[in-house]
């Protein structure tokens, strides 16, 4: 059986940066000599496809949650969304919104399209989202 030692729904891993106040942000998978790892988002682009569960300080266990388009999630909304609307990460630039999601800007960029929101949102609302996993997405002038 090749689908042997596999697992669904959350995970422990460790904090490679402090996550304490961070729940409900997303985050992404990395590793340190080789050992998983998660990290808030560095670029607007990066594959930022699991939800923090719970927060932690650097080296502490954090569980997250990988997002799975068969079930929605909240996450922490950056300005104001309504349903339809794809969501991508809000600025990275931004320390205070590292894992934070805002509608795709039409400033240029690229950015990583990862859901669309359920309901309408507000600034830093638990918005609604259903995960889908569109890539990046290239804004030009």
């Amino acid at each position: 059986m090749s689908q042997s030692n596999t697992r669904i729904g959350d995970f422990s891993v460790a904090a490679a940066v402090d996550l304490s106040g961070m729940a409900d942000r997303l985050v992404v998978l990395g590793n340190n000599a080789g050992v998983p790892v998660v990290n808030l988002p560095a670029a607007n682009s990066d594959p930022a496809v699991y939800l923090l569960i719970d927060e932690a300080p650097t080296g502490a266990q954090v569980a997250v949650r990988p997002l799975d388009g068969s079930r929605n999630a909240r996450v922490v909304l950056k300005g104001t969304c309504n349903p339809g609307d794809l969501l991508v990460l809000a600025d990275v630039a931004t320390a205070a919104d590292k894992g934070k999601v805002r509608v795709l800007p039409a400033a240029a960029g690229t950015y990583r399209g990862l859901g669309i929101a359920e309901q309408a949102g507000v600034d830093g609302q638990l918005v609604l989202v259903r995960p889908v996993m569109i890539g990046n997405i290239t804004v030009s002038d």
